[in-house]
């Protein structure tokens, strides 16, 4: 049997932190299950310091999501184990409001000729034909267009 290279050992006050962010059950579920996972793998002395394969089978995950819990909290430490990681890209808006109110002007004017009505694709690829921006992926429109039609139907209430 192999030594574990990462060994969980949390300190009485990490345990009564996981121990309280579980029993208040407003954490989402991936973090309550990494808690969990990182409580029974403890092996400080008030852990019960389960094998990998025990917890993988008590949690349902595989073998490697234990060992990568193991290795995350050797790495980050608690929170950057429990918590979710945020996304470390930002992405621009193509669509600011001009722009947007031309690709909706566009969806509410008349479908092109064989068409009876537009499709997302054909208004993504008009939009970049008119230079109102280099390229538009479909589902940019999609987005678009659904956002603009949750603001018009909130209205009529």
């Amino acid at each position: 049997m192999a030594k574990k290279t990462n060994r969980v050992e949390l300190s009485p006050e990490q345990r009564s932190r996981l121990l309280e962010w579980i029993g208040r059950g407003e954490r989402p579920v991936g973090e309550q299950r990494r808690a969990r996972v990182l409580l029974k793998a403890d092996e400080g002395p008030e852990g019960p310091a389960w094998t990998d394969d025990r917890i993988a089978e008590a949690f349902e995950l595989s073998k490697g999501g234990v060992a990568g819990i193991r290795r995350r909290f050797c790495e980050r430490g608690l929170e950057g184990t429990v918590k979710r990681k945020s996304p470390n890209r930002e992405y621009d808006r193509k669509l600011d409001g001009e722009k947007e109110a031309e690709l909706i002007r566009l969806a509410c004017s008349e479908a092109p000729d064989g068409r009876s009505e537009w499709s997302l694709r054909l208004l993504s690829d008009r939009v970049a034909q008119l230079g109102v921006v280099d390229a538009l992926s479909h589902e940019t429109v999609r987005r678009t267009l659904r956002a603009d039609r949750s603001k018009t139907d909130s209205s009529l209430t």
